[in-house]
């Protein structure tokens, strides 16, 4: 696929995920109108949308047709975004932009931003069950709403938060580093991947291949933001870089180095295309989608 393929593939698919996503965002209507004030500002705050993407793809490549994958969609990016709110709290990363803009403690205050954080959580599997009225699978429904509460869970995502935030500012091994790293940022493509195949009616060896590709490509994403902490500008990323080193926080950087972290990136994404291909299905937007993480900018 030419370069000019894929950005106009990858652009189509960001406006499809970002309309779905749309859809099932709150009015800010009623008394309480601030909270999703403060809900939507995060949402709408622009970000890849790889997550809902990822979802999207595992679906179709595994035969999937139907609307029941759009509240899925809606609902990993509500997960998602309610972490970012959370980590840029002043109690975990202090951080005063995202994406670009200021973020949402600094525009709506603490307390708002906890509270939208909680909301978008709550928001996403009121969202999920939507399915059940769309003609979906009931069971498949099910199982796919049990994949994403385990794997934003304590044995997903908040757990791997969790620990990242206890082992603030201390030295870390190599696994421990990712651990984290499979955890806090693995699991969520890995609930992207394995919800959108259960609901295209995947085998369980077909999910186990892609929790594998989710884990591999969650690892190397989040080395890549290592890197892009030490080398990328706030003006491309938008948001602050150079705040690992500054905060003495152990990364994939400072344990190996720019070099060796950008090879072991590039290895686990190729290992990840590997066990892709031996999956069925149309997946040559996904492989390249795949590859071009190791690789990204911002």
């Amino acid at each position: 696929m030419s370069d000019k393929t894929f950005v106009s593939e990858l652009e189509r698919y960001t406006k499809y995920a970002n309309d779905v996503i749309h859809r099932y965002l709150p009015r800010e209507t009623g008394t309480q109108k601030h909270l999703s004030e403060a809900m939507n500002y995060s949402m709408n705050a622009g970000g890849k949308r790889l997550r809902p993407i990822l979802m999207y793809l595992s679906y179709r490549m595994l035969g999937g047709e139907g609307k029941e994958i759009e509240p899925f969609m809606a609902s990993i990016e509500m997960i998602h975004t309610h972490s970012l709110i959370h980590d840029d709290l002043p109690a975990l990363d202090n951080d005063m932009y995202r994406r670009g803009k200021k973020s949402t403690h600094a525009v709506f205050g603490e307390s708002a931003a906890i509270l939208a954080g909680d909301a978008l959580l709550n928001c996403a599997y009121e969202t999920m069950a939507r399915s059940f009225r769309m003609g979906a699978d009931p069971l498949l429904t099910g199982r796919a709403i049990g994949i994403l509460a385990e794997k934003t869970g304590v044995h997903g995502m908040l757990g791997g938060q969790a620990v990242d935030v206890e082992m603030d500012g201390k030295p870390l091994t190599t696994e421990q580093l990712e651990f984290i790293y499979e955890y806090k940022t693995g699991a969520l493509m890995e609930g992207s991947l394995m919800a959108g195949a259960c609901l295209a009616g995947a085998s369980d060896e077909q999910m186990e291949a892609l929790e594998k590709i989710g884990s591999e490509i969650g690892i190397a994403f989040q080395i890549r933001d290592d890197i892009l902490d030490v080398a990328g500008t706030q003006e491309v990323l938008g948001k602050p870089v150079g705040s690992d080193e500054k905060n003495n926080k152990t990364t994939y950087v400072t344990l190996h180095g720019l070099k060796k972290a950008g090879e072991d990136a590039q290895a686990l994404t190729q290992r990840a295309v590997r066990r892709l291909d031996e999956l069925p299905g149309e997946k040559g937007f996904l492989r390249t989608l795949l590859q071009s993480l190791a690789d990204r900018k911002y």
